[in-house]
């Protein structure tokens, strides 16, 4: 016993002095103190500021972060301004994916105005480029047909993101809510959105594509190009039953999905059956990245203190719901140390910037 006392010991010195390692035994969870020591991505965080101030509170709370520029109110130069900025004096720390306007869309050189503002947003720093959803919800084309993310006009995009390795994060869809009545939503967040954001509820406006017709168009462009690497942001828009999102994961093995904006779908998913969603988030640990769909941007920056005690406190929620067991609205699914590491950090590791 007292040589393999002296061999554990001489172990633990040589570990400590080559690696920093402490030797007290590993512990199989984490718990509400490990929240600012351990190291995080929020995979999907708008920051559409040059305040450098946000991304030094995530940094003091472990937090990298991915900003997805995004075809939407402000202009796509602009975010890729300020993104590529943040991205070349933060090395390390955060990483953005570009985006493309749709607004030659039915020009002859769509294409190739595409593939040429993705190969700019390449070269300033990206690490992939956001698709959103105004493709199947707002173009349109000549003859006032929506247009879908499998719309030939798209192929050679498509074809150019697979061949040179680009990662994608599609927003395409909506929560299956969004085709429903407020008072049958199953989330309070889709109902306020969607009370803020009518243009969007697709129950009030039936004429137009349905929530099948979304995700057959988006699994369209997993089939054809089974080696572009896709992120289905929101859950994939199908955030609704985790059996049906681990069925497209088996089916289409290059496809992963981040978790922005839909925890608290998983959180009703698992108010019901809780080992059902544990058992989900385990399994499918290496295709899972967390994200909240938070922002920053200028109009905060005169309430910065009371900004970035909300993003606190949504951090600090979602940890306590998948690393702890502690009850909050729900029980925490109290997911494994490996199982958290790889879901908050290793699985979109390589999309910060490091260049």
């Amino acid at each position: 016993m007292k040589i393999k006392s002296l061999l554990i010991n001489l172990g633990c010195l040589s570990a400590i002095l080559m690696g920093g390692f402490s030797c007290s035994p590993r512990q199989e969870y984490y718990g509400v103190t490990d929240f600012e020591k351990v190291p995080k991505i929020d995979g999907h965080f708008h920051y559409v500021t040059m305040d450098e101030r946000y991304l030094d509170f995530a940094a003091s709370l472990n937090f990298k972060l991915l900003s997805p520029n995004v075809d939407s109110k402000t202009p796509i130069d602009k975010q890729l301004e300020i993104a590529s900025g943040i991205t070349g004096r933060n090395k390390g720390r955060f990483g953005f994916f570009g985006t493309f306007s749709v607004d030659s869309f039915g020009n002859t050189d769509f294409a190739s105005l595409t593939i040429a503002r993705i190969r700019e947003c390449m070269q300033k720093g990206a690490t992939g480029i956001k698709i959103w959803k105004n493709i199947g919800m707002d173009l349109q084309d000549e003859d006032s047909n929506y247009v879908m993310i499998d719309n030939p006009a798209f192929e050679p995009v498509f074809q150019y993101l697979e061949e040179n390795k680009i990662p994608v994060i599609a927003h395409l869809g909506e929560p299956k809510n969004c085709w429903l009545p407020a008072d049958e939503m199953t989330d309070d967040g889709d109902r306020n959105y969607y009370e803020n954001h009518p243009r969007y509820h697709m129950y009030l406006h039936p004429e137009m594509p349905s929530y099948d017709d979304q995700i057959n168009a988006r699994n369209n462009i997993l089939v054809r190009y089974p080696h572009l690497d896709v992120i289905g942001a929101h859950l994939g828009s199908l955030e609704w039953d985790v059996n049906e999102l681990a069925r497209h994961l088996d089916r289409f093995p290059n496809m992963k999905v981040d978790m922005a904006a839909r925890i608290g779908h998983l959180k009703n998913q698992s108010a019901k059956n809780r080992k059902l969603v544990r058992d989900f988030m385990i399994k499918y640990q290496d295709r899972i990245i967390y994200a909240t769909d938070m922002s920053a941007n200028d109009d905060l920056n005169d309430n910065f203190d009371k900004a970035v005690a909300r993003f606190r406190r949504t951090w600090l929620a979602d940890w306590i719901y998948l690393a702890t067991d502690s009850a909050t609205t729900v029980d925490g699914l109290q997911l494994p140390k490996e199982v958290i590491d790889k879901i908050y950090f290793g699985n979109a590791a390589y999309l910060i910037s490091a260049q």
